[in-house]
């Protein structure tokens, strides 16, 4: 699998949006992700992709990461071409998945979460391109 964007949870999206072109990083997308409580904004460089994340409300996943451990890296997201596949296969090595199952993320592709305790303490997410 290959890296397929780093993800950063920030409190102002805009203002992170500001910093990170100053690296030489242009928007893609941005997107509210209501089931999981966030706008996500896709940017790109020639570094990769980062993933902005800024919560809707304080009682979601990503504002309850920012309460509990300031802004700054939330998870890496790897790209696979078959995350039926590799959610078993990690299953099978006794990995503890977050999602059992797929379920849509930015963009419309199909994601999961692992555990960050089987990646020692990253949060690691898995990602299907449409």
């Amino acid at each position: 699998m290959r890296l397929h964007h780093i993800a950063i949870a920030c409190t102002d999206l805009d203002d992170a949006r500001r910093r990170y072109r100053l690296l030489g990083y242009e928007e893609e997308a941005r997107q509210v992700i209501a089931e999981q409580g966030t706008t996500a904004l896709m940017m790109s460089g020639e570094g990769g992709r980062i993933e902005l994340l800024e919560p809707l409300t304080a009682d979601t996943p990503v504002g309850r990461f920012l309460e509990k451990r300031g802004p700054g890296l939330h998870h890496l997201a790897y790209a696979t071409s078959d995350i039926y596949g590799e959610l078993a296969r990690l299953h099978d090595l006794g990995a503890p998945l977050i999602d059992q199952e797929p379920r849509r993320g930015f963009g419309g592709h199909l994601v999961a979460f692992v555990h960050p305790r089987w990646f020692g303490g990253v949060l690691v997410e898995l990602v299907q391109e449409p």
